[in-house]
Protein backbone atom coordinates (compact mmCIF):
# COMPACT_ATOMS: atom_id res chain seq x y z
CA UNK A 1 0.00 0.00 0.00
CA UNK A 2 1.56 3.27 -0.86
CA UNK A 3 0.55 6.92 0.81
CA UNK A 4 0.51 10.15 -0.12
CA UNK A 5 -0.26 13.22 1.32
CA UNK A 6 -2.37 16.02 0.49
CA UNK A 7 -2.84 19.41 2.62
CA UNK A 8 -6.41 21.20 2.45
CA UNK A 9 -7.35 24.07 3.92
CA UNK A 10 -10.88 23.22 6.34
CA UNK A 11 -12.62 26.22 7.88
CA UNK A 12 -12.58 26.16 11.79
CA UNK A 13 -16.10 25.32 12.37
CA UNK A 14 -15.61 22.13 10.20
CA UNK A 15 -12.22 21.38 11.74
CA UNK A 16 -13.72 21.74 15.25
CA UNK A 17 -16.75 19.39 14.10
CA UNK A 18 -14.01 16.98 13.48
CA UNK A 19 -11.81 17.18 16.47
CA UNK A 20 -15.41 16.49 18.05
CA UNK A 21 -15.68 13.28 16.62
CA UNK A 22 -11.79 12.44 17.74
CA UNK A 23 -12.97 13.77 21.07
CA UNK A 24 -15.73 11.06 20.91
CA UNK A 25 -12.84 8.20 21.18
CA UNK A 26 -14.64 7.42 17.73
CA UNK A 27 -11.03 7.97 15.76
CA UNK A 28 -7.73 8.34 17.18
CA UNK A 29 -6.64 11.30 15.02
CA UNK A 30 -8.21 13.68 12.53
CA UNK A 31 -6.58 12.00 9.73
CA UNK A 32 -8.64 9.00 10.66
CA UNK A 33 -11.82 11.06 10.17
CA UNK A 34 -10.93 12.57 7.07
CA UNK A 35 -10.59 9.20 5.49
CA UNK A 36 -13.45 7.59 6.63
CA UNK A 37 -15.47 10.44 5.07
CA UNK A 38 -13.47 10.14 2.14
CA UNK A 39 -14.13 6.65 1.80
CA UNK A 40 -17.78 7.13 2.37
CA UNK A 41 -18.15 9.87 -0.16
CA UNK A 42 -16.58 7.88 -3.30
CA UNK A 43 -18.59 4.77 -1.75
CA UNK A 44 -21.77 6.83 -1.96
CA UNK A 45 -20.53 7.46 -5.40
CA UNK A 46 -19.77 4.36 -6.64
CA UNK A 47 -23.09 2.35 -5.21
CA UNK A 48 -25.33 5.03 -4.14
CA UNK A 49 -26.62 6.65 -1.21
CA UNK A 50 -24.95 5.90 2.39
CA UNK A 51 -28.06 6.07 5.07
CA UNK A 52 -27.38 8.63 7.83
CA UNK A 53 -27.42 6.41 10.86
CA UNK A 54 -25.10 7.68 12.41
CA UNK A 55 -22.26 4.99 13.09
CA UNK A 56 -20.82 6.02 9.40
CA UNK A 57 -17.63 3.51 10.62
CA UNK A 58 -20.72 1.00 10.92
CA UNK A 59 -22.27 1.74 7.74
CA UNK A 60 -19.02 1.39 5.40
CA UNK A 61 -17.90 -1.99 7.10
CA UNK A 62 -21.79 -2.72 5.76
CA UNK A 63 -20.89 -1.54 2.57
CA UNK A 64 -17.46 -3.75 2.17
CA UNK A 65 -19.68 -6.72 3.12
CA UNK A 66 -21.48 -6.19 0.45
CA UNK A 67 -19.18 -5.48 -2.17
CA UNK A 68 -17.52 -8.58 -1.01
CA UNK A 69 -20.50 -10.20 -1.72
CA UNK A 70 -20.91 -8.15 -4.69
CA UNK A 71 -17.70 -8.75 -6.89
CA UNK A 72 -16.70 -11.79 -4.98
CA UNK A 73 -13.50 -10.71 -3.57
CA UNK A 74 -11.29 -13.02 -1.71
CA UNK A 75 -12.38 -11.61 1.35
CA UNK A 76 -13.42 -8.49 2.82
CA UNK A 77 -10.06 -7.44 3.84
CA UNK A 78 -8.98 -7.03 0.24
CA UNK A 79 -11.81 -4.35 0.23
CA UNK A 80 -10.98 -2.95 3.04
CA UNK A 81 -7.29 -2.61 1.79
CA UNK A 82 -8.15 -0.84 -1.22
CA UNK A 83 -9.86 2.08 0.98
CA UNK A 84 -6.28 2.31 3.21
Amino acid sequence: MTTAVAQVRVPEGLLQEVDDLVGTGLYTNRSEVIRDALRKLVLERQIGSVPNTGDSVKEIREIRKKLSKDFRAKDVDEINALGQ
